[in-house]
This record gives C-alpha cells, structure tokens and sequence, in this order.
C-alpha cells in the first residue's frame, strides 16, 4: 500500500523496547523478499553490537540496516566488512546541540544520517515512533554540517510536513505514527503525506 501511494523506502521495525508496529523477523525476510526492485527495503534495528546486527540483517534480507539506538563508532567498519552492499543508516535522537557533534562523528562512517525523537534516557528507552517532533533548526544545521544523505522523522504529519521541508531542507522524510489509525498504517493519510511531501 506505501508504495503504491509512492514510498521509496519500506522500513520494516524488528523487537524493540517500546516501538509501534515491531513484527518478527521471518515475515520482515518475507516483506523484503516481496518489495520490488528500486523500493529499498530498511531493517530497523535496536541492536549495538555488529555481530548481532550482522546476524539479524542475514535473517532478515533488507537492502539496509537502519540502527536506531547509539553504537560504537568502530561498530560501523565491521558493518561494512559483514554487510559488503548492504545501506547503513545511523539515526541520531536530537536533543540538543551534542546532537550535531554525534552527527558530524558518524556521518563518515554511514551511508545515510536519520533524525528521530527519541527519549534514550528513560527507565523504557523510546528509539522511535513518539510522535514527536524536535527542534528543527538543530536538524537544519545538521544537513549543511555533514556529506551524507539525511532523513528527517520524528512527529511528522500531513499537518507539518510542509513547514518540516522548508526549515530542514532534508534529503528525505521517514513517518510511522502521523500516518497511523488505532496502530496500523492508514491509506488515506500516507497518500495525503506523501502527497503533501512532494508538493
């Protein structure tokens, strides 16, 4: 239905601490395998360590991981090295100006920077999903700061996503609650997002 109505990207979220809409790994192989050719299909990811999110993209089959929660700077190379052709997208929650620091140290490592919302603080982390947007003036001058793709999401919807371009100017939009209705993905407000995104 997503692409019908003109996704690009297709993430698929495995086991997370507290993300809407996780599903098991066999039918996110099942999903991936099943997206045609030029949609790119995205693992997220809550793990840390390389060897397990080496392990679960090989399960799973997307054409790229996206890590959701903090990870070594070193983790990235070894990801490279296991997943040879295979995308990786770091998300960095934004939550002040340590957010640019820790994007400008990844950027080099990734194919792709995605800021996100979360709370990583708290007793349950959130790594995604909270409906909440953050200071986009910080996001803004994270894409002029670094050389690498960046997707913006957190709290995105069809009432904001317009404003959310003009001040981010990002290289893409990443939405899962603003198109929501009682936990599941409503056609009507993807179509109208997607439609207002690529006004």
């Amino acid at each position: 239905m997503a692409i019908d109505q003109g996704a690009s990207a297709i993430g698929l979220v495995s086991a997370m601490p507290s993300e809407p809409g996780p599903i098991d790994e066999e039918r996110i192989a099942e999903i991936a395998e099943a997206i045609p050719p030029g949609v790119t299909s995205v693992l997220l990811t809550c793990e840390t360590e390389a060897e397990a999110i080496i392990a679960q993209h090989r399960r799973c089959g997307t054409n790229a991981v996206q890590l959701v929660d903090r990870v070594e700077l070193g983790a990235h190379n070894a990801l490279r090295e296991g997943l040879p052709g295979i995308g990786i997208i770091q998300v960095v929650h934004v939550i002040g100006e340590d957010s640019l620091l820790m994007a400008s140290a990844y950027a080099p490592h990734v194919d792709a920077l995605l800021l996100d919302s979360g709370d990583l603080d708290q007793p349950t982390r959130r790594l995604g999903g909270t409906g909440r947007t953050h200071d986009w003036n910080i996001s803004a001058r994270i894409v002029e700061a670094v050389d690498v793709p960046v997707w913006l999401a957190g709290g995105l919807t069809e009432d904001n996503v317009v404003e959310a371009l003009a001040v981010v100017k990002p290289f893409g939009l990443d939405v899962c609650s603003g198109v929501r209705v009682d936990d599941r993905l409503d056609e009507i407000r993807v179509g109208t997002f997607i439609a207002k995104a690529t006004i």
